[in-house]
Formats: structure tokens, sequence, C-alpha cells
């Protein structure tokens, strides 16, 4: 008999934990064992719930997923952890896999795709949906990397707070940083996009499809 594979479920939103929860339990030898609303939760339930694979949202209010990822795998260097997001977009997923994520799955994928993604994490291999892997596969046809692809995770969930309207005291708060150290990713992330104002942050990250023009400010 095969051993169960432990899932942690991370999305802040309950009524979308659930479902995953009810999907991913249809499945043979698939064992949801924690869910969280949060990072910080996912975090501490991560440590005592040791689950075999974590799918993380990483879109979520506060610490966002991507800093999770890196500070899960800062306490675990083995931890497996899947993507589930509504981004398709190549550089928020090569900032997940550079914090420490195994796979990428959209939410717009077909239903089965998510827990054939699960149990190839559950094996160390890498998993992508076909719309990230397309999109990385156009993106490395690039002469060059892209700026974005040139911040650091940690600069990347910077600037993902900075496009929710978080001020510098927020960002601080929820990255356990002090304001001077935010300040200081604020102004190293404006210099390697060359922009020199916040509304030129804004209109490159337009452009560059990693915020909608039509995206709501706020929580998510």
């Amino acid at each position: 008999m095969s051993v169960s594979i432990r899932v942690m479920l991370v999305d802040d939103h309950a009524i979308v934990r659930e479902g995953y929860r009810r999907l991913l339990e249809k499945e043979d030898g698939i064992n949801v064992v924690a869910d969280a609303g949060d990072g910080a939760a996912a975090y501490c339930l991560y440590k005592e719930s040791a689950p075999d694979v974590v799918v993380m949202d990483i879109s979520m209010p506060g610490r966002g997923g991507i800093d999770v990822i890196r500070q899960i795998r800062q306490w675990d260097p083995h931890a497996r952890i899947l993507v589930f997001s509504m981004h398709a977009n190549s550089s928020y997923a090569l900032q997940a896999f550079r914090a420490g994520a195994r796979g990428y799955m959209t939410k717009s994928s077909a239903p089965d795709l998510l827990a054939g993604a699960v149990r190839s994490v559950a094996r160390n291999r890498t998993a992508l949906c076909p719309e990230i892997s397309a999109a990385l596969a156009a993106t490395r046809l690039e002469e060059e990397a892209s700026a974005l692809e040139r911040l650091s995770p940690r600069e990347f969930e910077v600037l993902r707070m900075l496009l929710d309207a978080k001020s510098t005291e927020e960002i601080a708060s929820a990255l356990n940083l002090t304001a001077k150290t935010v300040a200081n990713y604020h102004y190293a992330v404006k210099t390697k996009l060359g922009v020199s104002s916040d509304i030129d942050l804004v209109y490159y990250c337009m452009r560059n499809g990693v915020v909608s023009p039509l995206a709501e400010t706020g929580p998510r």
C-alpha cells in the first residue's frame, strides 16, 4: 500500500481552500493535513504539521507567498512547495522558483492537473502547467533577462506590496524589517527597473504584465 501524500493548503480565501481540499481528497493517496489563510500561519503550521507538499497562493495580505516560500525553505531546505496562483506571468513564476518553489500552476488550469502536480512535486520533480511552461519558454528566448528577473525574491516581494498600495511601515511590519531597510529595497527596485518615481514604477509593471490596469488595490 502506497504512503499518502500529506498536503498543506495556503490561500487567503477559506472557500477556495475548502474547494481545493475537496478536489485533492477525491484523489487516492492525497491527504490534506493543514490549511492556512496567511503567510505567518503557513510558516507556523508547516513546522507543526510537516507536510510533504505545500500548495500555496502567492497573492495574500501581509507577507506574500514568495516571501513565505523563502522563509520555509530557510527553515527546511527540503521543503516541497507548489505555487497555485492566478498570475500567469513568467516573472511571478521565476521569482517563485528562485525563492525555492518546485512547481507553478495557474488557477485557470484544468482541475486534474493540480493533483498530478502535487504528485510530481512530492517526488521532487518540477511541475509546470502548459500556460506557465509556454510563458517561461518565451522569456528564455529573449537575448537578455528582463530587469524584473534581476530582482531578488525579497525585492520582488517588496515590489508586490508596493503595487498593493502598502506603506513603508506596513511592509516593514509584514516582513519583519525596519522602515529604513524597506526604503533601501524600494530604492533598489526602482534603480534596477530604471524608473525614477512610483508612478513610473506602476506604469512599468503594467507594461510588463505584473499588474493589471484594472486591478483593484488592497487585499485580494
